[in-house]
């Protein structure tokens, strides 16, 4: 975290140099939520989509936020932001075993938590970016989809550094009719405390430690046309860190793999015999798709899937209907509805629990190989795909976070339902979100329910912007509810009110 600080130090103190020759203009916004439920952690629409910031049942939150946007019009522009959150929030009890016996432990979100805090560099269409910031789907609409399952909006900002294109730019000598858009990032979780606190001590497996990769690459035809097509693949990964894997009460093996320049080069190109047993790392991702079609009179309407692998068996596409299925439609003129959104979301064909390589066993008798043991989110030695306990992709499926019983993992990712979502204004001034989902899971492929648990959730949350000669204030009011064995029965609302505006600094 040290190198992270002191590096993006350096990029803002080199790029501040440029505001004594031009005016900077820095927006900010401050915001009171309050929020109450009646179960251990806030309902599953309340406490997803908001990049972690808040999961307690109850509390009330003081955000406050400052950030310089990049002049996109420029060859060269640089940005920065900084944002905390500071307030109490109640805390949910897991379970833990020690020295014998079965206790409860209390966990709470910390009381004051730096949110975002970054520095950011344009050359032409290439960015650098150093820190932890917000960052979003180049599939999936933020507001109302379920959650990209790969990098999803539902988990903190993860440190580290970036670089890619800020958006879709031509390929040469296609004339426009094919455009390029990529990332890479590479970080570090800072999440130990939340593992070691929410972890039974009894059985699985903790990581701590534990560096974090992403990479992108996408490619679209010409958007000016009414029919375009955006197709590609993400992923992400987990490497390095320490594990301790326990089985009833003691500790029956650790590893230590800490960090290596190495580990860079191997996670960019994952191959095998990289000296963790078949592959460097935990990696994992999608097949992207979205279909995209503007109608003359300015709605559109897209179509989209998203299709998950982690082995052979996902990459090669033999799992079936897995992924995450969607249309929505956006209409032309604001009214009573804007858009509209529906998904379809499997993860029950997932290859399990069988991984059988003959190359691992010289001299079998087996001498087929089958491509299996998808453990979709969870990892034998770096543990869940998640941060702060929240899923780093789709929170369809329950995040760790909610495991009271202290499991450190994704122990109902055999999910499969539906969710929608529309939005609209009532008035100029005062705008609706409406959500939905239904799904059923059972356990893993590993470890397969008892039953299948089914899960009914539901939000309506009002905007309103109550005066044109404040701007910049904006009331929010959410209500929510969780019904079924899955989640449990949790019915809880939060209000917030916030600010924001810009000032100029440096000379005009």
């Amino acid at each position: 975290m040290k190198k992270i600080l002191s590096a993006l130090a350096l990029t803002i103190a080199a790029a501040s140099a440029a505001m004594a020759a031009s005016p900077v203009v820095l927006d900010y916004e401050a915001s009171v939520s309050v929020n109450a439920s009646t179960g251990s952690l806030a309902p599953y629409m309340i406490g997803s989509w908001n990049y972690g910031r808040i999961t307690g049942a109850t509390g009330i939150w003081q955000d406050g936020l400052l950030k310089r946007e990049m002049d996109l019009s420029r060859r060269f522009s640089w940005g920065a932001g900084v944002e905390y959150i500071a307030g109490y929030g109640s805390a949910a009890d897991y379970d833990r075993y020690a020295e014998g016996r079965w206790t409860s432990h209390a966990v709470r979100q910390a009381p004051v938590r730096l949110h975002q805090l970054y520095g950011e560099l344009k050359y032409r269409a290439v960015y650098l970016l150093i820190g932890m910031k917000e960052r979003h789907s180049r599939i999936v609409d933020g507001e109302l989809s379920s959650g990209d399952i790969t990098r999803s909006n539902n988990a903190a900002p993860i440190p580290g550094a970036a670089a890619g294109f800020l958006d879709f730019v031509d390929i040469p000598l296609t004339n426009g009719w094919v455009q390029i858009d990529g990332e890479i990032m590479y970080g570090k979780f800072f999440d130990n405390s939340v593992r070691e606190n929410t972890f039974n001590y009894f059985s699985g497996l903790l990581g701590v430690n534990n560096y974090y990769t992403y990479k992108r690459c996408y490619f679209r035809t010409k958007p000016a046309m009414p029919f375009s097509v955006t197709v590609g693949m993400q992923t992400g990964g987990l490497f390095g860190g320490s594990c301790y894997h326990y089985r009833s009460g003691k500790v029956t093996r650790e590893e230590h793999r800490g960090f290596h320049f190495r580990d860079i080069w191997d996670m960019f190109f994952p191959m095998e015999g990289s000296g963790e047993g078949y592959y460097k790392g935990s990696s994992l991702g999608s097949w992207d798709f979205k279909a995209r079609y503007n109608f003359k009179g300015g709605s559109t309407l897209s179509a989209y899937f998203e299709w998950p692998w982690e082995d052979g068996s996902g990459i090669g596409r033999r799992n079936g209907w897995d992924g995450l299925w969607g249309v929505q439609y956006d209409f032309a003129r604001r009214g009573f509805v804007n858009k509209v959104l529906v998904e379809y979301f499997d993860f029950t064909n997932q290859s399990g629990p069988i991984h059988w390589s003959a190359n691992d066993s010289p001299g079998a008798d087996i001498t087929d190989n089958a491509s299996g043991g998808d453990n979709y989110y969870n990892n034998d030695f770096y543990g869940p795909y998640s941060y702060f306990g929240m899923s780093i992709g789709s929170p369809f499926v329950v995040s760790p976070l909610y495991n009271l019983g202290g499991q450190p993992g994704y122990i109902h990712n055999r999910a499969r339902g539906f969710h929608a979502a529309v939005t609209g204004d009532i008035i100029p001034a005062l705008q609706y979100t409406a959500m939905v989902s239904w799904q059923e899971a059972g356990g893993s492929g590993r470890y397969p329910g008892k039953e299948i648990l089914h899960d009914t959730s539901a939000l309506l949350g009002i905007d309103w912007r109550p005066s044109a000669s404040l701007p910049g204030l904006k009331l929010k009011a959410q209500v929510a509810f969780d019904a079924g064995k899955l989640r449990g029965n949790n019915f809880g609302g939060m209000v917030t009110v916030s600010y924001n505006g810009s000032f100029t600094i440096g000379k005009k």
